[in-house]
């Protein structure tokens, strides 16, 4: 029998009932639970390989459990010759699964901050975004989670995340409202007090005319 995964994370990072995780073989025997429960049968051909495709499927979707956020912005750099603008990393695509349906919300981040003295390597922003997208989510949370990780380890000037994102939990099931994008945002230091600092973001973004940010 394979031991459960370990799980990388700890403190806030780590929910608690992640902390023991079920072994493989469990998973699996799981999985043909659910498909005898939606009426099929699990050792017909088509399906006998099923649970385990799934829990494979499953340790990439929810890879981000095992990821320490910290640790990815962990290694920065202060030979900028005295930069000090604005660095923004625009539509990152991002797939993360709803944490009331377990369906996927599919959509795109805009990450940004105002360094200062120190900046991190930009494949490091896009991996902070797919380290909490990997996870069931709800997109209000993850924005928060970017930016407040980004703003504790940096200590920039300012941050400032959008996310935009369509939910199949909306358009799949329920109201089957298709086509719909959902936007948040987290503004903090100098784009959430310096209007100015704010509009340039948005301006950069592309969403200037079509989204504001509330000064409260």
């Amino acid at each position: 029998m394979s031991a459960p995964r370990k799980n990388q994370l700890s403190g806030s990072d780590m929910p608690a009932e992640q902390a023991d995780r079920p072994t493989r073989e469990e998973a699996e025997a799981a999985v043909r639970v659910l498909l005898r429960w939606a009426g099929d049968d699990p050792s017909r051909e088509g399906l006998l390989d099923t649970p385990g495709r799934v829990v494979r499927a499953y340790e990439e979707f929810f890879a981000g459990y095992d990821q320490n956020p910290h640790e990815i912005l962990a290694r920065t750099f202060s030979e900028v010759q005295g930069y000090d603008e604005m660095i923004v990393l625009k539509d990152i695509r991002f797939e993360s699964y709803c944490e009331h349906h377990m369906v996927p919300i599919i959509g795109r981040a805009h990450v940004a901050y105002l360094p200062n003295k120190r900046v991190v390597g930009i494949s490091k922003l896009a991996r902070l975004v797919d380290a909490f997208a990997k996870r069931l989510q709800i997109q209000e949370k993850m924005t928060a989670q970017i930016a407040d990780t980004l703003n504790e380890v940096l200590q920039p000037i300012g941050v400032g995340v959008i996310l935009e994102a369509a939910h199949q939990c909306m358009s799949t099931r329920g109201v089957h409202k298709a086509g719909v994008a959902m936007v948040t945002s987290r503004m903090l230091g100098s784009f959430r007090d310096d209007p100015s600092t704010r509009r340039e973001f948005l301006s950069i973004v592309g969403n200037a005319s079509a989204f504001s940010v509330s000064n409260t």
